[in-house]
């Protein structure tokens, strides 16, 4: 029986993307050349125009890029990590170690913000109704305390009683002016969590997730493309832990992720930039 899709030019199935255009010495990447990209645009508003079509305004960059550098590490507790250097140590290529680390992503570790923005979905499908954003926030955590469903995605976090990505973010999103419903219904979402009687003296603030998830429904991005923006900016990561662990550890080790300590440079602040 032949192939339903023959490989070679005679047989294929003609088929199109509106990604990248490769002719001999010239490469588009929606329609602009690569070439020309390269010391114009930042590696934030270069994955915007690939995976939306267009360039971004330089509000909607910044914000990208704050996002990207937001999630770049997360210490060697999360699953991702201990998964890269636990194949890191077995002398595999970083390549490797860094796709078992991606792998370890899944609803428990890493879908937050995917989650969290199918919530802020639904409430803010209730204000459309008619319904105040107050009441609206509160009937939906109402219902999540009712399903046992707390933290809910976007809140809460095991370290932090107030994440400092999550506030710089939603500040500079409110700097930008690119700060409406979702990130006005997160803050209602937040408030009425504090308030309700049966998580009282529960600290629930917004995390990272719940901010990237608000930021990028403001932004007019589909929910999908903040899920591939934690996998892109955890590679870089994933592969320092990686390298890390086959240039200062010995082979074969047990990683614990209790144990660790830090002994990189004390605080200091960023050159030229908001200290």
């Amino acid at each position: 029986m032949a192939p339903r899709n023959p490989g070679g030019s005679g047989g294929a199935k003609q088929w199109a993307t509106n990604l990248t255009s490769i002719k001999p010495n010239e490469i588009l990447l929606r329609g602009y050349r690569l070439d020309d990209l390269m010391g114009r645009m930042g590696f934030g508003e270069a994955i915007y125009l690939l995976l939306i079509g267009e360039v971004p305004t330089p509000s909607v960059g910044r914000l990208m890029d704050a996002m990207l550098v937001s999630f770049i590490d997360h210490g060697v507790t999360p699953p991702s990590t201990l998964a890269a250097r636990n194949v890191a140590t077995t002398g595999a290529s970083i390549r490797g170690a860094v796709a078992a680390g991606v792998l370890g992503f899944g609803p428990h570790h890493g879908g937050d913000a995917l989650a969290c923005r199918t919530l802020l979905d639904e409430g803010l499908q209730l204000c459309s109704s008619g319904i105040p954003m107050t009441d609206a926030a509160r009937n939906l955590v109402d219902r999540l305390v009712k399903c046992n469903d707390i933290p809910p995605p976007g809140f809460g976090h095991r370290f932090h009683t107030i994440d400092p990505r999550a506030k710089r973010l939603l500040q500079l999103a409110h700097e930008l002016e690119v700060d409406h419903a979702y990130s006005q219904f997160l803050r209602a979402l937040e408030h009425a969590l504090s308030k309700h009687d049966a998580l009282t003296g529960r600290p629930l603030p917004i995390n990272i997730d719940g901010a990237i998830a608000a930021v990028c429904g403001d932004m007019g991005l589909p929910s999908e493309v903040a899920d591939a923006l934690l996998i892109i900016s955890r590679v870089p990561g994933l592969a320092a832990h990686a390298l890390e662990e086959q240039r200062r550890e010995a082979p074969m080790r047990v990683i614990s992720p209790t144990v660790d300590t830090y002994d990189g440079p004390a605080e200091r602040p960023v050159p030229g930039r908001r200290k």
